[in-house]
């Protein structure tokens, strides 16, 4: 992606911060944030429901272009990688969503685009139940899939201890944040920030300088719920942050888990009702979670790729797997977000078939998460 595409993206990023669905929303339709702003005074013509605000706002960018630009320096001083929507390593699960953030700022060493990835949330007042659901349930899941990737939100209870047990059992983990990458909210927690720099890493949607307030845990959620598979609900009251990034994980159709409590305990209230309204599956760890998700053969897949797998000479193929066989075949060596385009399949759907491709001996992930047709 070009410099002025970036830019361009960052402005939009900018003046979008309280509607960000339609920014999204004028971005897939152009395909270009240089063609937003190419026509940014006459953005009605492209978009004739635009709203007024966010018309008035592209009418004049010059003070959201400025500072722009001095974001583009500061990532570039402090290492950060600024991750634009139809980049390839912008989280392509998120991409989905229709509220998406158009950039993202990361630091880290974790692929966000991996294979599996959930998330871990609940409630800040975890207790010694919840922390035993954690340890258990993180502690088996590294065993039973060693490739998962963890995120949650580096916030004091389940959260904090999520990636401490993520980190402790040699998973990655990321921490989205509801603020800019210039600090770190709460500092307490800053020795376990640092050591996900090295095993998972830190992503925002915030420009620097952008303060932890409320509102911005709440848009955190959606980027949580987004960009992962499934989200697992350890302790919640009947109000709470885990519960609301629960209900943006299913309206964006993603799967949805919570461990049950105690009833009249005040921290499993909230995950004891969404099991109740049918809005979350009952787990009690690691092995109902993995086979409610499918992924029983990831074991059999490590065991598998350490022995080498052997290719069937004629394997059957469903059509999801002929199609990506067949995209593959055209043109060799390709990420999940340009194999989702030369496919036909979404992202959702293509996990699963690259999977069951790799068992079949017929494609290799090489490193940076791109998929190798293995020729006869």
């Amino acid at each position: 992606m070009h410099e002025q595409e970036i830019l361009n993206m960052l402005t939009l990023s900018r003046i979008s911060y309280f509607n960000s669905a339609e920014i999204t929303a004028l971005w897939r339709k152009t395909g270009s944030a240089t063609a937003i702003m190419d026509n940014r005074r006459n953005i009605c013509d492209l978009m004739p429901d635009c709203n007024k605000r966010t018309a008035e706002a592209l009418a004049d960018t010059a003070e959201a272009e400025a500072r722009a630009e001095s974001e583009i320096e500061f990532a570039a001083r402090n290492g950060i990688s600024i991750l634009c929507m139809g980049s390839e390593d912008y989280p392509q699960r998120l991409k989905e969503c229709i509220d998406a953030p158009l950039v993202l700022f990361y630091k880290g060493t974790a692929r966000l685009n991996r294979m599996r990835v959930i998330n871990i949330v609940g409630t800040r007042h975890c207790t010694a139940y919840g922390q035993d659901c954690i340890h258990s349930f993180v502690k088996d899941l590294s065993a039973m899939c060693p490739d998962v990737l963890i995120v949650s939100g580096l916030a004091y209870g389940v959260d904090i201890c999520a990636h401490r047990e993520a980190l402790a059992n040699g998973l990655d983990t990321v921490a989205v944040l509801a603020h800019g990458l210039d600090y770190l909210y709460p500092p307490r927690h800053r020795d376990t920030a640092d050591k996900m720099l090295t095993q998972g890493g830190l992503l925002t949607e915030f420009f620097s300088n952008t303060n932890a307030d409320k509102l911005n845990f709440l848009r955190r959620n959606r980027i949580v719920a987004g960009m992962s598979d499934a989200t697992v609900l350890i302790e919640s009251a009947s109000h709470g942050g885990g519960l609301v990034t629960a209900r943006i994980a299913n309206g964006y159709s993603r799967d949805v888990f919570a461990f049950p409590g105690r009833t009249g305990d005040m921290y499993s209230e909230g995950c004891n009702n969404l099991i109740r309204d049918n809005k979350a599956g009952l787990i009690c760890g690691a092995a109902d979670f993995i086979n409610a998700m499918g992924w029983q053969t990831d074991a059999r897949l490590e065991q598998a790729r350490r022995n080498g797998i052997e290719r069937t000479l004629f394997p059957e193929l469903t059509a999801d797997e002929q199609a990506v066989a067949d995209a593959l075949q055209k043109e060799n060596d390709q990420q999940v977000n340009s194999l989702t385009l030369t496919s036909g399949i979404p992202v959702s759907r293509l996990a699963a078939t690259l999977f069951t491709l790799e068992m079949k001996g017929m494609v290799r992930c090489m490193a940076g998460g791109v998929y190798h047709l293995i020729n006869n």
